[in-house]
């Protein structure tokens, strides 16, 4: 009972794609925000920051311009609005007028020091200080000192001035009054300084409203992700969750089963059926194994039930057979085993990607010549080898000698009287061609003939047929070299066999 309970690792691994999904997300989401609180809460204070300067400004502004037309520092800084503070000073920095909040008049003094566009804690407040100059009369200046009145010293001072003027005493030119007169006008002009602060207060308490409304809803918005998160991820992995188990249910002797296809475009419908088809490929992969294995089986059987029946036959009934004959059968039944051995070895390395090709430049000609040779001196099949000429590839030779070893040796198998070898290079492909003048090879078997342990019908019989994993070997050494093989109607009436290999 126990070996059909989920696994344990399995389901872990799940909880933490879970997990780690959810936490991604949630992280994810939370360094956006405090990126956004961050820049959300500089740009909002300097905003925020912005009206107070922009109010002490227009301060200044308007202060300036009342003492410029005329007014007394004491009448331009008038008025008492909250969280205000206008001060004029003099060109010493002593305060001649201050106006704004009653509280923070008494502090006018400290912002003689402070520069424009700074800040000041007055009566425990921070403020923005803007400051500017304004040029104004003498007798306004005199008159933040006296009340507005002008003093009897300057009135004495104006009539001397016009006594001495009116006399015309030591003979002074027209030259001397016009200087007189610049003089006069530069000492009745003064240089007094206005300085306006505003409170920052209003200003930081919206801010750190809405740092407060922030602090308090990210948190929430969070929590709220990660819920959502959390039910949204474990419901988009439920469904795979149920492909797991169905696929854990599926096993060596029942590859047959198949997955639930769900429907759909989405991810889950198009893994569905990516294991699907991973199921068909395993099963027909094990089908032919299975068939493979017994095929290999009989294969290997009958040579060695041949050898052990004359064997027992040899032991049974001593005169009955000739050593002689009994050895030649012995033979022959070995070199059957040793070329099947031989084959399934060539198979095997070639399933697992280990055939272990030698790059090389080979004459394919050479080998052609070879084998015609060779099909002359054993077989009394005419062979033609008029067409073959000159042709190289690079490859492993023994392999490609093996390739035109197999396709001889079938047409051979498989020829009235007629076997023909034609080889030529073109377009940098060799091309080698193998034909017969036999029964030749149906269109609907011409794909099936280069499948292991495939003999058609008309070739059964094993000494006729062979072992069926010739053309097998010819198609894997083939491939593995980069070209193709393929079988077509031959002009001689059998089947022509062609090999299309890269030219070296």
């Amino acid at each position: 009972m126990a070996e059909h309970a989920p696994p344990v690792g399995r389901r872990g691994r799940r909880g933490s794609l879970r997990l780690r999904t959810t936490a991604a997300a949630v992280l994810a989401v939370a360094v956006t925000l405090g990126l956004f609180t961050l820049v959300f809460a500089v740009v909002q204070r300097a905003v925020l920051d912005d009206a107070p300067r922009s109010a002490a400004e227009a301060d200044v502004s308007r202060v300036a311009s009342a003492l410029e037309a005329g007014q007394t520092p004491a009448v331009a800084v008038a008025g008492d609005a909250d969280g205000t503070l206008v001060v004029v000073l003099d060109s010493a920095g002593a305060v001649l007028a201050a106006g704004g909040e009653d509280d923070l008049v008494a502090e006018a003094t400290r912002l003689s020091t402070v520069p424009s566009g700074g800040r000041a804690r007055l009566d425990g407040e921070a403020f923005v200080v803007e400051r500017d100059t304004a040029d104004v009369a003498g007798g306004a200046t005199d008159g933040a000192s006296s009340g507005g009145e002008p003093s009897a010293s300057a009135s004495r001072d104006d009539d001397d001035d016009d006594d001495d003027d009116s006399s015309g005493r030591g003979g002074r030119g027209a030259d001397d009054d016009a200087a007189g007169a610049a003089d006069d006008d530069a000492a009745d002009t003064a240089e007094l300084t206005v300085v306006a602060a505003r409170s920052l207060d209003e200003a930081q308490a919206a801010s750190a409203a809405s740092l407060v409304t922030l602090g308090v809803a990210v948190p929430v918005a969070l929590v709220v992700l990660g819920v959502t998160t959390w039910f949204v991820v474990g419901r988009a992995l439920r469904p795979v969750e149920a492909m797991r188990r169905e696929v854990d249910e599926v096993t060596a002797a029942r590859l047959d089963r198949r997955l639930r296809d769900p429907g759909g475009r989405d991810e889950i419908a198009r893994l569905a059926r990516t294991l699907n088809g991973m199921l068909d490929r395993l099963d027909a992969s094990a089908r032919a194994q299975r068939r493979f294995v017994g095929d290999a089986s009989h294969e290997l059987k009958t040579p060695l039930a041949t050898i052990r029946q004359h064997a027992e036959v040899a032991l049974l009934h001593p005169g009955s057979i000739d050593g002689q004959a009994l050895a030649g059968t012995v033979l022959g039944e070995e070199a059957r085993l040793t070329a099947l051995v031989q084959g399934l070895l060539v198979l095997a390395r070639a399933d697992e990607g280990q055939l272990g090709v030698a790059r090389r430049p080979v004459d394919l000609d050479d080998l052609v010549v070879a084998e015609a040779s060779r099909l002359r001196a054993s077989s009394p099949i005419r062979v033609d080898a008029t067409g073959v000429g000159p042709a190289r590839v690079v490859g492993d030779e023994p392999l490609l000698g093996q390739v035109v070893c197999n396709l001889v040796a079938n047409a051979a198998r498989h020829a009235t009287s007629t076997v023909a070898l034609a080889l030529v290079e073109r377009d940098g492909r060799a091309v080698l061609t193998v034909d017969d003048d036999g029964a030749g090879v149906p269109v609907a078997d011409r794909g099936r003939v280069f499948e292991r342990f495939v003999r058609l019908d008309e070739a059964r019989d094993r000494d006729a047929g062979g072992s069926g994993l010739g053309l097998a070997i010819v198609a894997e050494i083939v491939r593995v070299h980069g070209g193709a093989v393929r079988v077509d109607d031959s002009p001689l009436g059998g089947a022509r066999f062609v090999v299309d290999l890269p030219a070296g």
